[in-house]
């Protein structure tokens, strides 16, 4: 299985910023450590091009952002320090998205280690998200010709509110989003599909709701490519999260998801979104539950897509 990661483009942050920069080495040093190299395989992807990005993102703020003459409001509403080290990360983040997408359509499942970067809008950043990386690899993907219809299924604690309002009107991306109902951000945009959630909602719960909106977001989107935001933060610990999920919970979560996608034989690119429990390790355990998951299912659909040639 693929996997793509950008930790290596550093972003530079205040002492005691409350952004969880490290998981993403320490993630990418448990995959070292505990998986076969012959099961995955890591890499860097190429940056995402300034045409690959304006698919989702207005001109001028695009320009603004890369120029570094964003507002401090702008940097405040996002709450990462602008500087050229995050733009390039930005790039790199998005890339990594898009060549997941790329490789998840010959290989059925493929990962980036960050990206579901959903609060960003068209013309401005919000909640640690300065450019939408779904949205942007969703549309390069259509202009390459290599899907039609694409489906979002955003698993995050918090809704998709940047996703959806870039999509409102575009019927060829289907966006799901379950989420806290009481959460951030506290101006909720429409997606295709909104599931809310009150607080302290346990797993049973969730996994429920989760199913309903599958076997509804499935055969509406008549989509051929998911794009799934695997969220460590409904976890019960979570600083920002407010439901009760478990570490177990959340591995049937993924497992539930990805279950449905090969059902109905749709290649997955998975990105690993928010997570911000106060022991970082525990993200770190949820998102490697994530990529063996992950890695199950990539399997089987190597092994029936052998069988059924």
């Amino acid at each position: 299985m693929k996997i793509f990661y950008t930790d290596t483009f550093k972003i530079p942050l205040p002492a005691k910023h409350g952004f969880p920069k490290n998981k993403y080495p320490l993630l990418r040093r448990r995959i070292s450590e505990q998986l076969d190299n012959q099961a995955v395989e890591m890499s860097i992807p190429e940056p995402a091009t300034d045409e690959e990005i304006l698919r989702a993102h207005d001109l001028v703020y695009f320009r603004r952002f890369v120029s570094g003459e964003v507002t401090d409001k702008e940097v405040r509403r996002v709450g990462l320090p602008w500087s050229l080290q995050i733009v390039q990360r930005a790039r790199y983040s998005v890339g990594a998205t898009i060549a997941a997408c790329r490789v998840s359509l010959d290989e059925g499942l493929a990962v980036n280690l960050g990206g579901g970067t959903h609060h960003a809008f068209s013309d401005h950043g919000q909640g640690y998200c300065w450019l939408n990386d779904s949205v942007i690899a969703s549309r390069t993907i259509q202009a390459e010709g290599r899907a039609g219809k694409i489906l979002i299924i955003d698993c995050d604690v918090h809704q998709g509110n940047g996703t959806a309002a870039i999509l409102k009107d575009d019927p060829t991306i289907f966006t799901f989003s379950i989420h806290g109902k009481n959460n951030f951000p506290y101006h909720k945009e429409t997606s295709d599909l909104d599931i809310e959630l009150d607080d302290e909602t346990d797993n049973e719960t969730y996994l429920n709701a989760l199913e309903k909106g599958l076997n509804e977001s499935i055969p509406q989107s008549g989509a051929y490519l998911v794009i799934y935001l695997a969220g460590a933060d409904p976890y019960r610990n979570d600083r920002f999260g407010r439901l009760s999920l478990t570490k177990a919970g959340l591995a049937q979560r993924d497992a539930l998801v990805f279950q449905h996608c090969h059902r109905a034989g749709m290649p997955v690119a998975v990105t690993l979104a928010g997570g911000y429990a106060p022991q970082v390790q525990d993200t770190v355990d949820i998102n490697f539950q994530t990529i063996l998951t992950a890695l199950e299912f990539q399997q089987r659909f190597c092994l029936s897509r052998s069988v059924s040639s």
